[in-house]
């Protein structure tokens, strides 16, 4: 029900705001039976006009009292009187009351009447006003705490029911303001979130159209080669060679697409501890046997750190593996013959992470952002960077590292990866 919190939030603080003022009234005015406030004034007002009217009456008598009345004002003038007190007449409230000896030899008494007011009393003899004024205080300052809970809330509510229209372009913080608060907090959370649904629907979007466009390509050769093949069937072998080594490459495409789905979706259930420089020997050892076809040298600078003292990757080794592969074949791909490519590897034990740098002698990459390079089927420079360096970013995120790409200075293409690792050497952290 909309508005529900409102009115719940409103009425709990008007009751409880109204429940401490006559409770209040209650415990310091009715619970210790306090005198009204017209007698507390009249006991410290009385004493000092009777004590003055009495000097004037032992010094000229009643008469003396009827003209320092007139010079009183008139609501103290109304709550004084004299009488002629009798010989028995001796329990008078001596605060409210002065007994005198006129010059004639008789005895006056002087007394302050308390001014009798008539109240509206409620529930409990809570007067009328205090109750009014508990009731409009509480209700005014509880509507405004009301309005300042429930308003965050309900823009909040409607941004979710806005992004599950579709509208990823909903943004909170400029309508709650400069909020430091939690929900100033869950505002900028929120934003957070639709920014990264809107950049993940968009990837999502240009993914499939570069999939099927990717996919479209061998299909149609593979169109073309069966109608070659059934229109001259002397074209027949040539048309299974095609056939053959599209398939190959539809089966290579589909794995790299299945091998970015897992690394997209973090690690799941893997969980392994591994030597990601024994690891990376491997790499580049096949890396090797590959780049003499390329005519290129791979080299390799590791730390000289005993085996057994090398701190462990927690994670997915297959998939770090296909990081480290997919980056060295990369750069073999625009290593120029005659090159190298340099990899090396670095541990620092103080800030506890590995770092990887992959160099190549290539032309490096020109007239795009470098931090889209591992973005799926990125193209630069008419060459399509495919599906590696995307897996290679999601493999080395998923293991809570980061990766960077830059040109080289001096010519050529960088591209270093850090992870982190377990705190024991060759020891799993759980053990």
């Amino acid at each position: 029900m909309k508005g529900g919190l409102f009115l719940k939030i409103l009425l709990g603080f008007w009751l409880t705001l109204y429940c401490i003022i006559v409770g209040l009234w209650l415990l310091f005015v009715v619970g210790r039976a306090a005198p009204s406030p017209e007698e507390w004034v009249s006991r410290r007002v009385a004493p000092a006009l009777l004590s003055q009217l009495a000097r004037e009456v032992a010094r000229d008598g009643p008469r003396a009292f009827e003209a320092a009345r007139r010079d009183l004002p008139a609501d103290d003038a109304r709550q004084i009187a004299i009488h002629e007190m009798s010989p028995h007449e001796r329990n008078w409230d001596k605060s409210l009351n002065r007994g005198v000896a006129a010059p004639d030899g008789r005895h006056y008494l002087l007394t302050y009447r308390v001014p009798q007011v008539t109240r509206r009393a409620g529930p409990f003899d809570v007067p009328r006003p205090i109750l009014i004024a508990a009731a409009i205080a509480g209700l005014a300052f509880s509507i405004v705490l009301a309005w300042y809970l429930t308003r965050p809330i309900n823009l909040i509510r409607k941004g979710f029911d806005q992004l599950a229209q579709g509208r990823l372009d909903v943004r909170l913080q400029p309508l709650i303001g400069r909020r430091r608060d939690e929900i100033g907090s869950l505002a900028r959370d929120f934003d957070v979130m639709a920014g990264r649904l809107a950049q993940l629907v968009t990837t999502r979007d240009r993914l499939l159209h570069d999939v099927s466009h990717e996919l479209r390509s061998p299909l149609s050769r593979m169109q073309l080669a069966i109608g070659l093949a059934r229109q001259d069937p002397a074209q027949f072998d040539m048309s299974m060679d095609r056939l053959e080594r599209e398939m190959v490459r539809l089966d290579g495409l589909v794995r790299e697409l299945l091998v970015l789905a897992r690394a997209e979706s973090g690690l799941g259930s893997v969980e392994e501890y591994f030597d990601p420089i024994a690891m990376l020997e491997f790499v580049v050892e096949d890396a090797r046997f590959e780049a003499e076809s390329f005519k290129v040298a791979v080299t390799l600078a590791q730390p000289d750190v005993a085996e057994e003292q090398r701190p462990n990757l927690r994670g997915s080794a297959e998939l770090f593996r296909r990081a480290l592969d997919n980056i060295i074949r990369n750069a073999l791909r625009f290593a120029p013959a005659g090159s190298a490519v340099a990899v090396s590897v670095e541990m620092d034990a103080r800030a506890g992470r590995y770092s990887f740098r992959i160099r190549d002698q290539g032309p490096g990459v020109a007239g795009i952002d470098l931090s889209t390079l591992f973005e799926p089927f990125i193209k630069a420079d008419q060459a399509g960077f495919g599906l590696g360096l995307a897996i290679a970013k999601r493999a080395v995120v998923a293991h809570g590292g980061k990766i960077e790409a830059r040109n080289l200075s001096g010519g050529g293409f960088e591209i270093s990866l850090s992870v982190p690792f377990t705190a024991t050497p060759g020891i799993p952290q759980d053990l």
